[in-house]
């Protein structure tokens, strides 16, 4: 197989074809679905892909919960991930926690949550700490969104330990609203982890090749809305095609 360009880089194609060889991709997939402007229908035909494909996830706006809940059906493997504070994480805390037991309640498997980062930025660690820890002691499985391509370093490895500190089992890499995510991105994650939480790589996932070396990097788990178009292409072996 040819090698492809990847960042600057030269990326060897045998070396993707021996990973996908040995990757469940669907397994690690968080099919999203947070555009705004989506049907009831659209949400309840991408449930049933997602319970279709064996996704691990279905991410969708806390609004939407019930209604994937429903088209899931309990007992499924396929999660309910729904996102809290999203996407820029500027509302009060108690706001914020209302929102995560309103979903935990409506049936939500896990929570992906946007941090405050006005009071990061402010050096408020306390008050992102203790907004987290709130969230995540109503006993979900939490991913904090850490927007790893817009922090400074210091910033973004303050975030890291505050996260992991009040509970967070996850590390995501973005909301998708900023800079796509990148293997740098992951491995920066992955070495102030420091083993401590997994890596959830998101937004602009737009081919299998980028998906297959976020997954390298140290990702174990993808978010990105075109989850079915991700697993045909990795069925077609093309590895640079625009997902569609």
């Amino acid at each position: 197989m040819p090698e492809h360009l990847e960042g600057g880089a030269v990326v060897d194609g045998g070396r993707l074809e021996e990973q996908l060889a040995t990757t469940d991709l669907a397994a690690l997939i968080d099919h999203a679905l947070l555009d705004p402007l989506q049907s009831t229908a659209m949400l309840a035909e991408q449930a049933e892909a997602a319970l279709h494909c064996d996704f691990a996830g279905l991410c969708v706006p806390s609004r939407q919960v019930p209604l994937a809940r429903e088209q899931l059906g309990t007992g499924t493997a396929v999660q309910l991930v729904a996102v809290v504070g999203f996407p820029s994480g500027a509302v009060p805390a108690a706001v914020k926690l209302a929102e995560a037991r309103w979903v935990a309640e409506a049936g939500a498997d896990q929570l992906d949550v946007v941090p405050d980062f006005v009071a990061l930025l402010n050096g408020d660690a306390d008050h992102v700490h203790d907004e987290l820890a709130a969230i995540a002691e109503l006993g979900l499985p939490v991913k904090v969104i850490v927007e790893a391509g817009r922090l400074a370093e210091a910033q973004l490895k303050l975030l890291v330990d505050v996260a992991i500190d009040a509970g967070a089992q996850w590390l995501k890499t973005g909301s998708g609203y900023g800079p796509a995510a990148s293997p740098q991105m992951v491995r920066q994650l992955a070495q102030l982890a420091r083993g401590r939480a997994g890596i959830k790589a998101a937004g602009g996932i737009r081919s299998l090749q980028q998906a297959l070396l976020l997954i390298e990097a140290g990702a174990g788990r993808l978010g990105l809305s075109r989850g079915p178009a991700l697993l045909q292409a990795a069925c077609n072996r093309d590895f640079t095609g625009a997902l569609c």
